[in-house]
């Protein structure tokens, strides 16, 4: 059982071959967001939108740990959490673009999506109080169930992710925190926006915690599995942190870093970890999404405005 101590999932020398189903998740997570930012660059996206491009692996694998009853928050840089969770590409580009059959009827857009038992937010800080209120819900009435919530490193700079932490662990609380901290909050690095660390921050309240540095699904899966089912057998909160790379910008093409330091994100990329060790598999594999994304975005392309979509949108009389 995991305590306020740190524990680190072990480095492996290279990734094992991941399963079908992950990498074809995988790759449909990474090309789907690829396609936004082109459909954004060609004037077809209203507002904007922030890719997860690096951090895809997160999702994918936390995602066979959870149940239909948990409940999954998520944020700004979501298109994965939501993708990991339905495999819906064609509701959710349809969401993005304002088309018929969107997921929310075209008035969520790319960051405030309501599915079911899946809700994000392109508010900083906000997902964490709000599964804490529902982990507690959980707690008193399905009891086995628990909340995940997706934030950043720089989500850590706002006072309501310090006061959901401090009652989910005194309440006991079935929350589940991801943290993928890329490093960088917007355009500011993390040395120069967060003193101390993460883990400090966690262990000092008492609460569970894990720093995982592979990007490796299987890897990840393994090493946190147990770690979750304590979570749903004890109500006590869990935070895992994931050391990952930010590969895209942070949102379309607004990126400061210097090209030493996307080299650095890009070498660290599942994408190009998989690829370099699984080369005919991964290629193979990489070909058939990207077809299959596009054939996506063509058949959503090509639908009419959603109802209330085109009512927003609509000149008045």
């Amino acid at each position: 059982m995991l305590d306020a101590s740190t524990t680190t999932a072990p480095r492996v020398a290279g990734p094992a071959e991941p399963a079908d189903d992950d990498l074809e998740l995988l790759l449909l997570i990474r090309h789907f967001e690829l396609s936004l930012l082109d459909l954004f660059s060609a004037g077809k996206l209203n507002g904007t939108t922030h890719t997860c491009l690096g951090q895809e692996h997160v999702p994918v694998a936390l995602g066979p740990l959870l149940g239909e009853g948990d409940y999954v928050f998520s944020n700004h840089r979501g298109h994965g959490h939501y993708l990991a969770r339905f495999r819906d590409p064609e509701g959710l580009l349809a969401e993005i673009m304002g088309r018929q059959g969107a997921v929310c009827d075209g008035v969520g857009g790319s960051q405030h999506i309501l599915r079911g038992r899946y809700l994000s937010t392109g508010v900083q800080g906000e997902s964490l109080p709000v599964a804490v209120g529902t982990g507690l819900h959980l707690k008193r009435h399905e009891p086995g169930s628990l909340a995940l919530v997706h934030i950043g490193d720089g989500t850590w700079g706002e006072g309501s992710v310090y006061e959901a932490l401090n009652m989910a662990q005194l309440w006991r609380v079935p929350v589940v925190v991801a943290v993928e901290n890329n490093g960088i909050a917007q355009s500011t690095p993390a040395a120069l926006q967060m003193a101390g660390s993460i883990e400090g921050r966690v262990t000092g309240m008492g609460i569970a915690y894990r720093r995982i540095e592979s990007c490796d699904v299987h890897d990840i899966r393994t090493a946190v599995e147990a770690d979750v089912e304590q979570v749903r057998a004890t109500n006590r909160p869990l935070v895992l942190e994931f050391s990952v790379p930010r590969v895209g910008p942070h949102s379309k093409g607004d990126d400061t870093r210097t090209q030493e330091e996307l080299a650095d994100a890009r070498s660290r990329d599942w994408y190009e970890v998989y690829g370099r060790r699984f080369p005919e598999g991964f290629a193979r594999a990489d070909a058939r999404l990207r077809e299959r994304v596009s054939q996506v975005t063509r058949d959503v392309d090509a639908r009419p405005l959603s109802e209330w979509r085109d009512a927003c949108l609509a000149p008045s009389a």
